[in-house]
């Protein structure tokens, strides 16, 4: 089977845009190249000079850049060819055991090619995203173990980092509107027995480091994320994941995972009067202030004051794909031209999580984060797929169109309703490739690629 590097290159060959990838190739290389691996004290199963694996372009990715490419806009062909050829995960989430099992396999024998470490999402937990954008998963308890059974053989004894169902432990089912009701049979203890089961099925292969949802700084307060990764058996694995399909700053997302692994050792130490307590842990809600970060310090100063000899073991990664702009706080559509109030750019931000303007790509994939707890930046969403058809109909967008509207907006209230103004378009669904976004992530990556 042939490399990503050298699929992409016959693509583009064979439509005569050898120069865009003689432009890209030297981007490539020092994204892909690794000195020998050297373990380092405190990085856990992670050799400060991991090489990750390059999965094959994302389905929609190489059209676009012929695209670019045709109208001569070679720099964003490089820069998109560029991405494209950066270390990112690979998504598992459905199918039956055997296949699930086969297509594990099968990335596994690519990234032996590569003489690398691939990074695999299992996405197939009962309920998942609430029934929401990225609906699915498996029927139940009983499928999901013999789903994520067969995922770990895929396995084998190779060396992988697996990212266990982004947003199970953050969105559990009472978290959910649709909680309770006939169409949604999931309870909080199933879910927290299903992480387990992954944990208890994927730790048994030698070589696999294995994170699970610790959510974002922005949604779940560190006590209560800690309490639920400890009844996910994190303490088994080799500790959670931060930001993923997120946009939040790595200041941010380290600071609010020390907290946690802080929080998970002073609830674990039965020395420390927090033992049992971790809801008590202070969080970046209280003393905090969540959106204020000036006010940050006020939290880690009480973990300061309050560890009493406990140590913070538990080591987190970051998901760095598209959070190089920080989060958009959507205050530019309050001023002119748009001029939209209050109460909409709110709700714009509540949902800047979804598919939001001027975001870039953020720090490339390593496990040399120079942060002892901090295992390794990784890109784990896929940069240019979409987050889903985010609109008004889903509760992300608000927009008064009185206000500002420009020439093929929709006018009735049906279009207006499953439109989205910050694009003026319909989002692709959750998972589909996204053209103008895919652009902007390169084109205000940060840092920029060498």
């Amino acid at each position: 089977m042939s490399t990503p590097l050298s699929a992409l290159s016959r693509v583009l060959t064979a439509a005569t845009l050898a120069a865009t990838v003689i432009a890209c190739v030297p981007l490539a290389a020092s994204a892909a190249t690794a000195s020998p691996q050297t373990a380092t004290p405190g990085n856990h199963g992670l050799p400060t000079a991991t090489r990750f694996f390059t999965p094959p372009p994302a389905a929609g990715s190489i059209q676009q850049i012929l695209h670019l490419a045709a109208g001569r806009d070679l720099a964003d062909a490089a820069a998109m060819t560029s991405m494209e050829l950066t270390p990112q995960a690979v998504w598992f989430t459905k199918g039956t055991p055997a296949q699930v099992q086969r297509q594990v396999r099968t990335t596994m024998s690519e990234a032996a090619a590569e003489h690398a470490v691939p990074i695999l999402v299992a996405y197939d937990i009962p309920g998942r995203d609430c029934a929401a954008y990225s609906s699915g998963g498996a029927a139940d308890e009983a499928a999901y173990q013999s789903w994520i059974s067969a995922f770990a053989a895929g396995i084998g004894n190779g060396k992988a980092v697996v990212i266990v169902e982004p947003d199970a432990l953050g969105n559990l089912p009472s978290d959910c509107g649709v909680y309770g009701t006939s169409a949604y049979p999931f309870t909080d203890a199933d879910r927290l027995a299903e992480v387990a089961d992954a944990v208890t099925a994927l730790e048994a292969r030698p070589n696999t480091s294995v994170y699970l949802d610790g959510t974002n700084s922005h949604w779940q307060a560190v006590g209560t994320i800690t309490q639920r990764l400890i009844e996910a058996d994190v303490q088994q694995a080799q500790g959670f994941f931060l930001n993923v399909s997120n946009y939040l700053t790595d200041t941010a997302s380290t600071t609010y995972g020390t907290w946690i692994s802080d929080c998970l050792a002073m609830a674990t130490d039965p020395t420390n009067w927090a033992y049992g307590k971790e809801t008590d842990c202070a969080s970046q809600y209280y003393p905090a202030s969540v959106d204020d970060p000036s006010t940050w310090a006020l939290t880690t100063a009480w973990y300061q004051q309050n560890m009493d000899g406990a140590v913070a073991k538990t080591h987190f990664v970051i998901d760095t794909s598209r959070n190089g702009q920080g989060s958009n706080t959507m205050q530019a559509y309050a001023q002119a031209p748009y001029n939209q109030s209050a109460s909409v750019v709110s709700t714009l931000f509540a949902g800047n999580w979804c598919d939001p303007t001027n975001a870039g790509l953020g720090l490339r994939p390593t496990a040399n984060t120079e942060i002892p707890l901090l295992d390794a930046y990784l890109w784990v969403k896929t940069p240019g797929q979409s987050d889903g058809q985010c609109d008004a109909a889903g509760g992300v967008r608000a927009w008064d169109y009185t206000t500002y509207t420009q020439p093929g907006w929709p006018t009735t209230t049906a279009g207006q309703t499953q439109f989205d103004p910050l694009w003026g378009t319909v989002d692709p669904a959750a998972g589909t490739w996204f053209p103008q976004q895919a652009l902007q992530l390169v084109k205000d990556a940060n840092p920029q690629p060498n």
